[in-house]
């Protein structure tokens, strides 16, 4: 079954459920075009996602909890309504401190221009 993004004008509830369980991991893409993919990571405490890169630029929003990003050569902490953006290409590794709820927004490369 293939999942229902998000249409222009339609409006996105990112944060959740009050109390929502950030337990599980999951990622779901609420949006995607040929240019833009947002996607809601909730990453429990202890999940990590291994060093890696995507080609387009990245932002990363935290929405609850606290993630560890390790980029750049340093790690930082990234808490609720703290933001950071990546350049393409930006080797990057993530773990969870907290049980964390982050948006993540990916432009994608464009080809044939």
């Amino acid at each position: 079954m293939a999942l229902n993004h998000a249409t222009s004008g339609q409006i996105i509830d990112v944060q959740g459920a009050s109390g929502e369980n950030l337990t599980q991991f999951s990622a779901i893409a609420l949006a995607r075009t040929d240019e833009l993919e947002l996607i809601r990571m909730c990453m429990p405490k202890g999940k990590t996602m291994p060093e890696h890169h995507v080609p387009g630029e990245v932002t990363l929003l935290c929405l609850q909890g606290q993630v560890a990003l390790d980029a750049h050569g340093g790690v930082q902490l990234l808490g609720p309504g703290q933001m950071v953006y990546l350049s393409g290409g930006q080797a990057h590794a993530l773990e969870a401190r907290e049980d964390s709820l982050v948006l993540l927004t990916i432009l994608l490369a464009r080809t044939g221009r």
